[in-house]
């Protein structure tokens, strides 16, 4: 008896946890850079679900501005936020009044030799993430990528944490674009309609045992 509500109860609780990243992800759509989420089952069964990242590439939407960064390619950004080194796929980077190159939340962005400072004028941004003004090389920004998705945790304002080793990109930058959210409706509406004809399957079972023990308590009392 026990073991069958458990189940009962897991499969719904799974039910629930999928149609949340379902919401997070359309609520996501217009975000640039943002990464989907999936659930998928744990080595465990009665452990649940564990949410994974989709590291797919979104598309391009150019914007001409220069230090809007899109990144194509498995890989990320790397900037620093109260001392923590985190990773980020949008990259709507500007000048703060101190002359660094931040994110929209103010983190600073990283370079293979720490945050990078820019000069006033023009910068240009190779493919491979060097940063020139005319002829001088003012950096290199830090691509990199990571070998397990399962571990990115976020960590806000579209960030994420991450304990393994990191690794560099082979992801190109484009300059004057932003990438767009990777999600794809399409896909979040199909999970949708499975989702939820799978909660229906599941409440229906729920009514049906409930049923069967009501029925058995009351034979039980006749007797």
């Amino acid at each position: 008896m026990t073991d069958t509500l458990q189940a009962i109860g897991q499969a719904l609780s799974n039910d629930v946890r999928t149609l949340t990243t379902i919401s997070h992800n359309v609520a996501n759509i217009s975000t640039p850079g943002y990464r989907g989420v999936r659930t998928v089952p744990q080595f465990d069964a009665a452990a649940g679900l564990s949410e994974v990242t989709v590291l797919r590439d979104g598309g391009l939407a150019q914007t001409a501005r220069p230090m809007d960064l899109a990144l194509q390619g498995s890989g990320f950004f790397t900037v620093e936020r109260d001392g923590q080194v985190l990773l980020v796929r949008a990259g709507a980077f500007r000048v703060d009044r101190d002359g660094w190159l931040v994110t929209a939340a103010g983190d600073r962005v990283l370079g293979t030799s720490g945050p990078i400072a820019m000069p006033a004028g023009d910068v240009r941004v190779d493919a491979d993430g060097a940063l020139r003004q005319g002829t001088q090389a003012l950096g290199q920004l830090q691509l990199v990528t990571v070998a397990d998705a399962a571990q990115l945790r976020p960590a806000g304002a579209g960030a994420f944490a991450f304990d393994g080793a990191l690794v560099p990109a082979q992801a190109q930058v484009v300059q004057g674009a932003l990438e767009r959210s990777n999600v794809e409706p399409a896909d979040e509406m199909l999970r949708l309609m499975e989702t939820t004809r799978h909660a229906e399957s599941v409440q229906r079972a729920m009514s049906m045992y409930d049923k069967a023990m009501d029925v058995g308590i009351n034979k039980l009392g006749e007797n």
